[in-house]
């Protein structure tokens, strides 16, 4: 469903568990911008769990780079009332989730110029399209 991410260059992925440091694991760029995708226990359409980038258009139509990239927003962003790092842990206690698959993809950086925020609402209206449904973590398009 999601094959045109495929068409980026830069991407990756990493797992994390519970008892994992999530700056330890997370291979995502600190100097980038992009989206990234979050499945609970394996990677499949039915377990996304979350959408969410990384970097955003500036006024002046030039892409304006989080800090510390996709990377650090990964680590250090805030979900759940906390940084993720001590929230996801605590998520995945409470909702039985032995292992989170992250996908990452450089939108917008050496090889491409796409604005994360332009295909995270594709990705979420296509979802919405296929599930009728954003997924469970995402709160808006």
């Amino acid at each position: 469903m999601f094959t045109y991410l495929d068409t980026f260059q830069e991407k990756g992925q990493f797992e994390f568990c519970p008892t994992d440091i999530l700056s330890q694991v997370c291979n995502a760029p600190k100097d980038s911008s992009g989206i990234y995708l979050i499945y609970k226990n394996e990677i499949c359409l039915s377990n996304l769990i979350y959408i969410g980038i990384s970097g955003r258009e500036g006024s002046n139509n030039e892409i304006i780079h989080r800090l510390d990239g996709i990377g650090g927003r990964i680590v250090n962003g805030k979900q759940f009332g906390e940084s993720r790092r001590k929230s996801w842990p605590k998520k995945m206690a409470e909702e039985d989730i032995e292992k989170l698959h992250v996908q990452w993809f450089i939108t917008y950086g050496r090889y491409n110029e796409q604005y994360p925020r332009q295909i995270e609402q594709k990705l979420l209206t296509l979802l919405i399209g296929h599930k009728g449904c954003l997924p469970i973590w995402n709160k808006q398009i």
